[in-house]
């Protein structure tokens, strides 16, 4: 089940401070990079994980286009989450034997 756009855009905007303009517009920047990812999740849902493209006489199956740009919305969208700078999420220390 997919959250609302303005549902997510909501409490994003709850956890950080409004008066700090770069953290609004990395929700803004957030916020148009959730719409475009499920655009194109869309579009490749509708017509499929691969293509066939004809050339010719020839005609050979790919990955679609678009699987490559969904992979690099997610790494922006996993970007700017790691920049948010949320006032209630205090920061775990960790030390070398947290690995063990």
């Amino acid at each position: 089940m997919a959250v609302s756009i303005k549902d997510l855009k909501d409490q994003l905007m709850g956890k950080i401070d409004t008066t700090d303009l770069v953290q609004v517009e990395k929700v803004e920047r957030y916020i148009n990079l959730v719409k475009s990812f499920r655009k194109i999740n869309t579009i490749i849902n509708k017509e499929g994980e691969s293509v066939t493209t004809k050339n010719g006489s020839q005609s050979f199956t790919k990955a679609h286009p678009l699987i490559g740009e969904r992979n690099k919305i997610n790494a922006s969208l996993l970007s700017i989450e790691k920049t948010f700078e949320f006032g209630d999420i205090k920061e775990t220390k960790r030390s070398a034997s947290d690995l063990i």
